[in-house]
């Protein structure tokens, strides 16, 4: 018996160069805009002629990784904008590399870089989406330590950095089960740096005597910056506000290792992935334009016992070189494959000045426009493009008097000394022809961007289109759909080929209950962006509000079919085959999936289970989810299910209660709720769940039916006759019976 058969039974969402005045200002100017660092321990830098030689078997090793954060937006680098008192403390226990890039400025190809010590070029990694790291042929470095007797532990703050993007591999305990519940973008699915500081800590904790490697990510100051209070009212700039928040979370992190005897006696790498274009040459955030900016990052090194503190030097480092640091100060071999070196070199007084390559091909693949390549060598900065520029990072730290023309000769040198990094770009997700074929076939696929040749749009250029996309996510975030529509569509007029355009497209018609127009629009981004996970889910789930679930369930099997076999899809191809009519396909399908232990699998299964009838295993299941996590809001909504099920109304209505209280976005929870309410005689507290859900989910036949039918009884005759008609007209051959029922109530209604 359904649930809305039952409760009628029971009822009768830049820098800029500034001029010349004195000895003094030079050298704030430079501290403030290059990374350099004037103060007492400065002159440590180049102590000595030789590169300290030291080890430390054994010892305790922790990636923190701050993500987003450029170098010249903290105080050790002169910034007086913000305060960080954990940063400020940690550089007096550490090694500082004041000048130290990023080879690629997005999340997921450079901690590939960070972990491995390869570049880009090297380890294949291109993109945030559709590339997976093979550790079997390239040298990682949890594996390296894992096969040492390590513990390795990881926990990470984006969907970028999850399990299926290869980096889980060597790690005995990764953690990176992230809530995407209204999460616009893959920068706003993130889990806030504390809880990802405890679940880091909490695994420290049990590790015991065994050597860790722990490697720990915050996603603060990554955009969306909106930092919580007291930091939202201390700094007018949201990005200040969110790096003042993350070296608060950094500072009670730091205080856990201290709680557990681990800080004094470990190696601690703090660093960030890239920087923050903040519009200092037309881009708000980062990955498409390769300036200092994006590039520069903060680099501390905190040895055992502090040996080595206050040191600190302006040769150039890269990120690659944080692996093979680790390897050596270990006293473990450096596999040749790795591109960098230990940090330790660059102290001696002789320290070579290496070329340092950089890489953006995310303009390329999501925007129709070319790729970028950099390097850095010395002061100067060839960026490598459509127009070529070249920058005196001495003389022009802001990079805003391109000398290419006035260089000639060098801007030939630095170019040709890019080609030994230079290697083929693969396609994303690179499959079987077989595969495309079926994925195009149903109309999703196309390789517009990704295979484009021939001379393209210079970034540079291009870049302030970005700035609509931006607003168009600011307005989708502020639920005003309708201007959101709107500017996403001047944005289409001006580049098509943008997916992230035509997803935010999408999202703001499925809030206007534009369903096949939103469709339209997530086709369209499928065309040109490929099978991206969460836009395939997305895709399904509107194919399912339309009363098409056969062609959810094709779209998804063609997606895993294509080699994308992401636990999302996955998922979704289970819970879309009970939509389907197709339950015990979908237990063949979740069954495997939830050996992962993870409470979205483990739900996923569960609802399998109760659609064939497997009351007992179901309600096991949610039990166990709610056993680890008490406040699991799906878990305590198909538990209460299950307790509708087998009409145990108090222990249900207990369970949807909370699960409203968790989370109150949760339409099928309040439909749930209001056959409860409805139950235990609570007519208006059920009408009044019912108007919640409709509100979440307009086209829910079931809370329709039951919203209408309870309104009628109940003398709320207009709102039983708006209700009642809405079901008529959206109810599909297959619910005959009860339009016939919904007819005959309206018959009568309308009548009175």
């Amino acid at each position: 018996m359904t649930q809305r058969e039952e409760s009628m039974n029971q009822s009768k969402l830049p820098l800029r160069a500034i001029p010349h005045q004195g000895l003094l200002a030079a050298l704030i100017l430079f501290s403030l805009l290059t990374g350099g660092c004037p103060n007492k321990d400065s002159t440590n830098r180049a102590s000595g002629a030789a590169a300290p030689q030291l080890s430390f078997p054994q010892a305790p090793v922790i990636f923190i990784s701050v993500d987003t954060l450029r170098s010249d937006r903290l105080p050790i680098y002169g910034y007086d904008g913000v305060k960080t008192p954990t940063f400020d403390a940690f550089r007096q226990d550490s090694v500082f590399f004041e000048r130290t890039y990023s080879h690629y400025p997005l999340t997921l190809p450079s901690h590939v870089s960070i972990l491995t010590g390869m570049l880009p070029s090297a380890h294949g990694v291109r993109d945030n989406i559709g590339y997976k790291l093979d550790t079997t042929t390239s040298p990682y470095l949890p594996q390296l330590l894992q096969r040492q007797g390590y513990a390795t532990g990881a926990a990470v703050s984006t969907v970028v950095l999850e399990s299926p993007s290869g980096l889980s591999a060597g790690f005995d305990f990764y953690n990176d089960e992230i809530d995407t519940h209204g999460a616009f973008g893959l920068s706003a699915a993130q889990r806030p740096g504390d809880e990802t500081a405890k679940i880091a800590l909490d695994w420290l904790s049990q590790v015991g005597e065994q050597p860790a490697f722990l490697f720990c990510h915050f996603y603060e100051p990554h955009s969306p910056n909106n930092p919580p209070e007291p930091y939202a009212s201390l700094y007018t700039d949201r990005y200040d506000g969110d790096v003042a928040f993350a070296d608060a979370v950094l500072g009670r992190f730091l205080d856990g290792l201290r709680d557990l005897g681990l800080y004094d006696k470990s190696i601690i790498f703090l660093f960030s992935d890239h920087g923050e274009g903040l519009g200092e040459h037309g881009e708000a955030e980062h990955g498409v334009l390769l300036y200092r900016e994006a590039l520069q990052v903060p680099l501390l090194l905190k040895l055992p016992n502090n040996q080595l503190a206050g040191r600190a030097t302006a040769v150039p480092a890269q990120l690659t070189d944080l692996a093979p640091t680790a390897l050596a100060l270990l006293d473990q071999p450096i596999p040749p494959e790795m591109h960098g070196s230990s940090l330790l070199s660059l102290l001696a007084q002789d320290a070579p000045q290496r070329p340092i390559y950089s890489e953006t091909y995310y303009p390329r693949l999501h925007l129709g426009w070319s790729e970028l390549t950099s390097l850095i060598e010395g002061n100067h900065h060839l960026i490598q493009g459509p127009g070529p520029e070249l920058y005196d990072l001495d003389a022009d730290p802001g990079e805003t008097e391109n000398i290419l023309l006035e260089e000639r000769r060098l801007y030939a040198r630095l170019r040709d000394g890019l080609e030994p990094f230079a290697s083929e770009l693969k396609s994303p997700a690179l499959i079987s022809e077989e595969a495309a074929n079926k994925l195009a076939a149903l109309g999703y696929l196309s390789t517009s961007s990704k295979t484009t040749s021939g001379p393209l749009p210079d970034p540079k250029t291009h870049v302030h289109i970005l700035d609509e996309l931006h607003m168009s996510t600011v307005l989708l975030a502020q639920k005003k759909y309708d201007e959101a529509v709107k500017t996403t569509r001047q944005v289409l007029a001006n580049s098509p080929e943008m997916p992230q355009a035509w997803i935010n497209l999408g999202l703001g018609l499925l809030h206007l209950d534009r369903l096949e127009e939103s469709l339209g629009a997530y086709k369209e981004a499928l065309k040109i962006g490929g099978p991206q996970p969460r836009l395939v889910v997305r895709t399904a789930s509107l194919f399912e509000a339309l009363g098409q679930p056969e062609e959810a369930v094709k779209l998804l099997q063609a997606t895993i079919d294509y080699g994308v076999d992401h636990p999302s899809v996955v998922r979704q191809l289970g819970l879309s085959q009970i939509a389907n009519g197709q339950p015990r396909q979908a237990l063949a399908t979740l069954q495997p999936l939830a050996a992962s232990g993870k409470a979205q699998d483990l739900n996923a299964l569960g609802v399998a289970l109760y659609s064939t009838g497997q009351l007992g295993k179901a309600q096991a299941i949610f039990e166990r989810v709610l056993q680890e996590k008490p406040d699991n809001a799906k878990a305590l909504e198909s538990l209460g299910g299950v307790m509708l099920a087998t009409r145990r109304g108090d222990e249900a209505l207990r369970l949807l209660e909370r699960a409203v209280e968790v989370d109150d976005q949760l339409p099928i929870a309040w439909n749930s709720l209001g056959v409860a309410r409805q139950w235990s005689g609570d007519t208006d507290g059920a009408i009044t769940a019912w108007q919640r859900s409709s509100k979440l989910d307009r086209r829910n036949l079931d809370v329709l039916f039951n919203l209408g039918h309870v309104a009628a009884e109940n003398g709320r005759r207009r709102l039983a006759i708006a209700t009642l008609r809405r079901f008529v007209a959206l109810a599909p051959a297959s619910r005959g019976d009860e339009v016939r029922q919904a007819r005959s109530v309206l018959a009568r209604l309308e009548r009175g």
